[in-house]
């Protein structure tokens, strides 16, 4: 951070100059976007709902996928579990996606034709 009244460094946290003692300005740090628990689209096997959900938490889908097995194997039967997770596929939103815009300046290479009578 620097001090706008006697140019000195000071560090970034700082309220006021501890050389001169001039106010500093707050630094505005917008607010983060708020998350919203959505089904994948690039990360879906079936229907997105763990690949949502490990996006949500910031882990790997694939750990998301094998605490969802584990949890239908041992603790509850096998049709409660599948009705949840339908159920989600039903209630969660398809996330939005964005596809990039492809380049008109891209070209086209293909390999040169090879003749079977030039030989």
């Amino acid at each position: 951070m620097y001090c706008p009244n006697c140019h000195r460094d000071i560090a970034d946290a700082s309220a006021f100059c501890y050389v001169c003692g001039a106010r500093q300005a707050p630094v505005y740090t917008p607010p983060a976007p708020m998350k919203r628990l959505t089904r994948s689209v690039t990360d879906c096997k079936l229907g997105g709902v763990c690949g949502g959900l490990a996006e949500y938490w910031n882990v790997d889908s694939t750990i998301v996928r094998l605490v969802w097995v584990v949890l239908v194997i041992f603790p509850v039967p096998l049709v409660p579990a599948v009705l949840g997770y339908f159920i989600a596929w039903i209630v969660m939103p398809r996330a939005d996606v964005y596809a990039p815009v492809a380049s008109s300046t891209a070209v086209a290479t293909s390999a040169p034709a090879h003749d079977a009578s030039a030989r």
